[in-house]
């Protein structure tokens, strides 16, 4: 028997139960008026038509005596439809076809029952059949105003207030925008238009609103409407129409502005604020298409570690690792205060995923074997190292334990640890490098690719070019030098670079490493490359400045180490398409182990020399190929490659 203490906690349990039957009660009773009243309107309106709006004693009798069944058969058949249970607010076309099925059932049980019935008094067949009208469209005006009243076509529908402007699209993401600002009263725009290439859509009206023209007649329509913005949405254009938008909008005087991606838009809470077009959308490329089955099949259920965590690269990659299920993401790193807002971070996107941290020095073979004994991780992204190419350039002995004797470690250890794959991440400097940090990679690419050809670990490399506005990277110091007021400094105005957004180039890493067998170099589609000097130019625009009037752009002349521009592949490697069309494999041939490790080992006993006893020692295992060539501005890519 429960204790007597129990009772107050049964007796409010009963309360709790009594009230949730109540709400459940008030609800039905609400649900089955909401069908009668617009029921019995339509019966009503419906021997009003059929009888001219007099209702002479035979329509009056007839109604009276009709009513009830009728109500009931008509509001019994809406309930067992489920009708009721459609969300009003989210109305569909779907939902409007069930309106009318359910209603034309409810009007032939109607005929049906009023034949069975033995009375000398039979509803007028007109009436039934102004009846269902009736009844669909009260019904149907029922549930549609609050998608309209939702959509914002009652909030400034004809409005000539608010700021003009055009929205590039008539698609379904330009119609989401649409209807997510006229659901908005406090965004501060009237629609004029729409913009759209194809020549079908010209002339054409959506939700009311017509497609004007193409992004061509823009000109002529910012002084004809007297536009002052143009509207996209985040994802929808390439990074050259955007670019080429900004570039007009400069002469024209108008803004672009960006708003969320047409996913965002459809989902039920989104920031319908608009934000100016940042650096990231000159870039836009087509959405990475992944196999995701494979990726999936490779990762569920494992324990992923990656290292250099807090990095801009390692970091995507675990946020995008808690999305694949795996059983555990060990995050290794030496920046305590990196780690420690990265695991806060995972563990809010995915409480169900393990994360596990490890503060640990790559270079500290001692430490790392310990992770490794306590992990013992089965898949490895191995995405630590230096990246700043001058410094590198003075401190050649740093640069060789963070990138190669790391790199070796943490092969060793996988191996020793049986790791099912390790990836590790490379860099375009690795192609005939003409730096201590391309070098540096270079070797421990053929570490790697030598110790594959031996190792049960499935061990690749996959290499790309610049991620953008990485930390330290250009685009941040090009923005704080733009806020300080400039000057912008370049190297060189004809060096060009290749970038790739931070989460695509983290995509393409995953599926890369879902995709190796042993001993691959993976290299990623980086798209065309871009001139830093066009790049500096596009950010200067981007704050609202002009070229050279407000923000000047200086030359500094090349830093040590420093390429005018970088390559994919090696001379003496060859490429080769993968199963996937952003992913190729550079083919080289393989250094013979024992050869890398002797110029490893070599390299480590000198560590402590001067800087210029270990770059000349570094120079003699992995020649520094050709000075920099200048290339003109205008000089296509292929010339280019020409040179190199």
């Amino acid at each position: 028997m429960a204790p007597c203490s129990s009772w107050p906690v049964q007796l409010k349990l009963v309360f709790i139960k009594f009230g949730m039957q109540l709400d459940r009660i008030k609800n039905r009773l609400l649900a089955t008026t909401l069908l009668a009243v617009p029921c019995l309107a339509a019966y009503y309106l419906a021997f009003l038509v059929r009888f001219d709006g007099a209702l002479n004693e035979f329509a009056r009798f007839t109604f009276g005596y009709s009513l009830l069944w009728v109500m009931t058969v008509k509001v019994v058949t809406l309930l067992h439809a489920r009708i009721h249970q459609h969300c009003a607010r989210y109305v569909t076309f779907h939902d409007m076809l069930s309106l009318v099925r359910a209603v034309t059932i409810s009007s032939v049980a109607i005929m049906l029952v009023d034949a069975m019935l033995i009375t000398n008094v039979v509803i007028p067949r007109s009436v039934v059949l102004l009846d269902w009208g009736c009844t669909v469209l009260l019904l149907a005006a029922v549930r549609i105003a609050p998608r309209l009243v939702r959509d914002g076509y009652w909030h400034r529908v004809s409005s000539q207030e608010g700021c003009p402007v055009l929205i590039v699209g008539a698609n379904d993401a330009g119609e989401a925008l649409l209807r997510s600002l006229r659901s908005n009263p406090t965004m501060p725009y009237r629609v004029v238009g729409f913009l759209d290439d194809r020549p079908e859509y010209w002339g054409r009206r959506i939700a009311g609103i017509p497609v004007l023209g193409t992004q061509t007649d823009l000109p002529t329509l910012v002084i004809q409407h007297k536009i002052e913005e143009v509207l996209i949405t985040s994802g929808t254009l390439p990074g050259k129409e955007v670019r080429r938008l900004v570039e007009l909008a400069s002469r024209e005087n108008f803004r672009v502005k960006v708003l969320p991606s047409y996913e965002q838009l459809v989902g039920e809470k989104v920031d319908v604020n608009p934000r100016s077009v940042a650096i990231a959308d000159l870039l836009q490329r087509p959405s990475v298409q992944l196999d995701d089955a494979k990726i999936r099949n490779w990762l569920t259920g494992k324990v992923v570690l990656v290292s250099g965590s807090a990095g801009s690269i390692g970091s995507e990659i675990c946020r995008q690792l808690v999305e694949l299920t795996p059983a555990k993401i060990v995050i290794v790193d030496r920046s305590e205060t990196g780690q420690f807002f990265l695991e806060r971070e995972l563990r809010q996107l995915a409480p169900h995923i393990s994360i596990e941290v490890a503060l640990a020095d790559l270079t500290d073979a001692t430490r790392l074997q310990a992770v490794f004994e306590t992990y013992r991780p089965q898949i490895i992204f191995h995405a630590a190292a230096y990246k700043h190419v001058p410094l590198m350039e003075a401190h050649a002995g740093e640069a060789i334990k963070n990138i190669v004797l790391a790199t070796k470690n943490m092969v060793d250890l996988a191996e020793e640890f049986e790791a099912e794959s390790f990836v590790m991440i490379s860099t375009d400097k690795a192609v005939n490098p003409t730096s201590v940090m391309g070098s540096c990679k270079r070797l421990a690419e053929q570490y790697v690719e030598a110790k594959a050809g031996t190792s049960p670990c499935r061990l690749v490399t996959v290499r790309f070019g610049n991620v953008l506005d990485s930390a330290g990277s250009v685009v941040p110091i090009f923005r704080e030098q733009i806020a300080n007021g400039g000057p912008v400094t370049i190297t060189h105005p004809d060096m060009i670079r290749y970038f790739m957004l931070i989460p695509e180039a983290a995509q393409l890493v995953i599926q890369a490493g879902a995709m190796g067998r042993g001993g691959e170099i993976f290299v990623l589609d980086m798209g065309e490359p871009v001139r830093i000097l066009d790049l500096a130019r596009d950010m200067i625009r981007l704050s609202g400045l002009r070229v050279d009037e407000d923000i000047e752009i200086t030359v500094t002349g090349l830093r040590p180490g420093e390429k005018l521009y970088e390559e994919l592949y090696g001379i003496e490697e060859q490429h080769l398409p993968t199963g996937h069309e952003k992913i190729m494999t550079a083919i080289g041939r393989p250094r013979n182990l024992m050869e890398v490790l002797h110029d490893i080992r070599s390299l480590s006993e000198i560590l402590d020399e001067p800087n210029n006893t270990v770059r000349s020692a570094l120079a003699e295992i992995i020649p520094v190929l050709r000075p920099t060539i200048a290339i003109p501005i205008d000089a296509p890519l292929s010339a280019t490659r020409r040179a190199a």
